[in-house]
């Protein structure tokens, strides 16, 4: 750890993932936000500066020459470095390797193309609420949360949309890999790569790999117009894209398309059961959904942290950091800063500051899927408006042991109202 031009504060604990099972313990990142400059936090394998303030995740994010995704990675931990090559994703990646591959994929993700994918989305999104108000409700994870973004992300990989319990199952398990306890063994799905080598330390990341593999090699037979045939290109390409990368890449977009759309849908239902007089207004006036849609994502921040790695010395809020040490940004904290959101703990569907961090705090690791995540959720509260769907919770949320992912596993819902 560098010198630092204050004492270091004892700070509270923001990593054990136990914390999160009762939610986000915002009490414990309020003080670290009230902390003169930036906080130590100890941690299992020496500890990192704690970047909490929305202003400061904000440079930290757009300053990729000191703090740097590559030299570490974007784990809490530190990896060895067989680790770190073996698991190295685009998220773990800076310039130019970073600009190289996120330029084979991003194409599929501007706002244009997205919007091609509107009708899709809306078909799927009535399906399942037509199912969830036709059997009176049930859990909102498992009829609607779950299952409208894995549909859409498989349709633009070109995966079979019948195998999308399969891969949401997979997902679950890595999520569980960021918290401290697996309910499966290292073995599972004829898993034999040491944990350590596999992204979330899961022996799902092998299984989703080995699924990856085989759409490779059919694409490569047969390619279609899908985003996974595009990637297969690139492989074969001029080398633009290795072996180790694609399958890291397909890991990517399956788990990060599904997973954290999931969880705003999920934190979205809790927010409007939770505040119906919100949601009223946007039913008033249908205006507001994409206030609505914004605040949604705020309040739910499905990813809760990530890490980067000084280059070189250098100072932020006041405090001098060395090369080498480790800087953790907190959206969940920077969500709820009193000095950028005004009554930051209330949710309102009206706010006009939607400078969240949902999708990071800018710069070149911006959410890829950023703009498919706001379509598939203010489509959801369209189509929810149009039909007067108003949220009851029926049973508490039983939530992730992660303090990585903001997510529910299952919460009981049901419609109040319909027409």
């Amino acid at each position: 750890m560098a010198a630092t031009s204050a004492a270091v504060v004892e700070t509270p604990n923001v990593t054990e993932p136990s914390l999160y099972l009762e939610g986000i313990p915002h009490d414990r990142f309020t003080q670290l936000r009230a902390i003169s400059g930036l906080a130590w936090h100890p941690y299992e394998d020496g500890g990192f500066w704690a970047v909490t303030r929305h202003a400061e995740v904000r440079y930290v994010s757009r300053t990729p020459e000191l703090f740097s995704s590559a030299i570490g990675h974007t784990n809490l931990w530190d990896l060895e470095a067989d680790a770190l090559e073996a698991r190295r994703s685009l998220i773990d990646t800076d310039a130019p390797d970073h600009t190289r591959l996120r330029r084979l994929v991003a194409g599929a993700f501007t706002p244009k193309n997205i919007r091609r994918w509107e009708e899709t989305v809306r078909a799927i999104t009535i399906e399942l609420l037509d199912e969830f108000t036709a059997q009176g409700g049930g859990d909102w994870v498992e009829m609607v949360a779950a299952p409208l973004p894995i549909q859409v992300i498989l349709t633009m990989l070109g995966v079979p949309v019948e195998d999308a319990d399969y891969l949401v199952e997979l997902s679950n398990y890595l999520v569980e890999g960021t918290g401290d306890a697996q309910s499966i063994p290292p073995d599972a799905f004829g898993n034999t790569t040491e944990l350590r080598l596999l992204p979330f330390n899961s022996p799902a990341s092998h299984a989703l790999f080995e699924y990856g593999e085989g759409m490779r090699q059919q694409r490569q037979d047969d390619p279609q117009d899908d985003l996974v045939s595009h990637l297969v290109q690139a492989e074969s390409d001029d080398e633009r894209m290795s072996r180790s990368e694609y399958r890291n890449m397909f890991h990517l977009l399956v788990f990060a398309g599904n997973e954290t759309t999931r969880t705003a849908i999920s934190h979205g239902a809790l927010a409007l059961a939770a505040n119906p007089d919100e949601w009223q207004r946007v039913l008033d006036d249908p205006s507001m959904i994409e206030s609505a849609a914004e605040e949604i994502l705020r309040w739910a921040t499905p990813v809760m942290h990530m890490r980067r790695t000084v280059t070189t010395d250098t100072e932020l809020a006041g405090t001098r950091i060395a090369k080498g040490d480790k800087v953790v940004m907190w959206y969940a904290s920077a969500n709820r800063d009193e000095t950028v959101f005004e009554n930051p703990f209330r949710f309102d569907v009206s706010r006009a500051n939607s400078d969240h961090f949902a999708f990071g705090g800018g710069g070149p690791h911006l959410c890829l899927g950023a703009f498919l995540a706001r379509l598939e959720v203010t489509v959801l509260l369209e189509e929810m408006a149009k039909r007067s769907i108003c949220l009851e919770q029926t049973s508490e949320p039983v939530r992730a042991r992660s303090n990585f992912v903001h997510g529910v596993q299952s919460v009981g819902m049901q419609p109040k109202g319909t027409r």
